[in-house]
């Protein structure tokens, strides 16, 4: 069977060495906003980073031109995290640092507060067409004391079920000195997964839930989210631990106030240490997985999915064998969900390429 499949981004093309770090949302109108970071000098994680963005008006078969939604001077804007409120706004929580603060020094404390991960946000009433301009918001969504930061990468939530109906929660990761408040035990955590919460479309945010591992051997990293149909968030995080097992995840019953356990090993999602993105499908009481499959490389992209949500899962979809990276799920239609995914025939790092993948597949 084919499948109906475009390249939004291309590394070397339209003033960017490389296009990384997706995230897809479908506006009200229908319309697929497909959102990357486009980094200036080179597929380095840290530097000259824009956030763009390509609009299709077609479900993902074509796109519009580049659009330039977050630019923070030399240094980074990054780790995109769209949401679609309700009335149609489309919010984007993203991170700002300076060109200089890489992951490592800020692990290290090595970069000051000023230079480091800050949280900001910025909107967009016309679909993605323009935005406003960027308001920072870092007061409410960062501890002092938190060194890495991080939002998604990947879309965000608006819950719709339950008495937490209309919150949004963005998944987020931050790392900690090995001193930092709140640590206990023999092992310091040096990752942690939480979530951001707004109960006025955006306006005010808080820290909800922020999560540790169960063990030394669990540490959350990039999460995304999904909400079930009782109301239950799932979060999945990528364990950034020495282990056996590379996903993590756990549940809140609260709306991500709090989670009902600390991240426990998911062994059902094997594959590399990998950000990965989740989807629930209400009326097919399906929960979805999208990310690498191969035990040992960032290669076969694969949708998985879970009926039980998300205590054991099974291969839905193999996408294909080449190198792959990080991806986000967008439900386009009752029959189609979108796939959009880092790939190339010998790196990842090569396209940003956008799938359209039937719900019901032959045999």
């Amino acid at each position: 069977m084919a499948y109906a499949s475009s390249v939004p981004y291309r590394a070397g093309t339209e003033g960017y060495a490389s296009f990384r770090i997706p995230a897809v949302v479908r506006a009200r109108s229908g319309a697929v906003l497909a959102f990357a970071e486009g980094r200036v000098d080179s597929a380095a994680d840290a530097g000259r980073i824009d956030l763009v963005l390509k609009r299709s008006t077609d479900g993902g078969r074509t796109w519009g031109p580049l659009r330039r939604v977050a630019r923070n001077g030399t240094g980074t804007a990054g780790n995109p995290a769209p949401v679609v409120l309700a009335g149609g706004r489309v919010l984007l929580v993203h991170v700002r640092a300076a060109a200089d603060a890489t992951e490592d020094r800020i692990r290290r404390g090595l970069v000051q507060p000023a230079d480091g991960r800050r949280v900001w946000l910025q909107h967009s009433d016309d679909d993605g067409v323009t935005w406003s301009p960027p308001r920072e918001i870092t007061a409410g969504t960062k501890l002092p004391h938190w060194r890495w930061y991080a939002t998604g990468p990947g879309h965000a939530l608006r819950l719709r079920h339950g008495p937490h109906a209309g919150r949004l929660v963005v998944p987020a990761n931050h790392s900690v000195p090995p001193t930092a408040p709140g640590d206990t035990g023999t092992e310091p955590r040096y990752e942690g997964g939480h979530l951001l919460l707004s109960d006025d479309d955006g306006a005010t945010w808080r820290i909800g839930s922020a999560g540790p591992g169960a063990a030394a051997t669990a540490a959350p990293n990039e999460t995304t989210a999904a909400e079930l149909p009782d109301g239950t968030v799932y979060v999945n995080a990528r364990n950034a631990a020495p282990a056996a097992w590379r996903r993590l995840d756990a549940v809140s019953a609260d709306g991500g106030e709090h989670l009902a356990g600390p991240f426990r090993p998911q062994a059902g999602l094997s594959g590399p240490q990998v950000q990965g993105s989740t989807l629930h499908l209400d009326d097919r009481g399906e929960l979805l997985f999208s990310g690498p499959a191969h035990p040992d490389a960032r290669a076969l992209m694969t949708v998985r999915t879970s009926r039980d949500g998300g205590l054991t899962w099974r291969t839905r979809h193999t996408v294909g064998g080449l190198p792959a990276g990080y991806s986000d799920l967008v439900r386009l239609d009752p029959d189609t969900v979108g796939l959009l995914y880092e790939t190339g025939d010998f790196s990842a790092h090569a396209t940003l390429m956008f799938r359209r993948i039937p719900l019901e597949e032959p045999a």
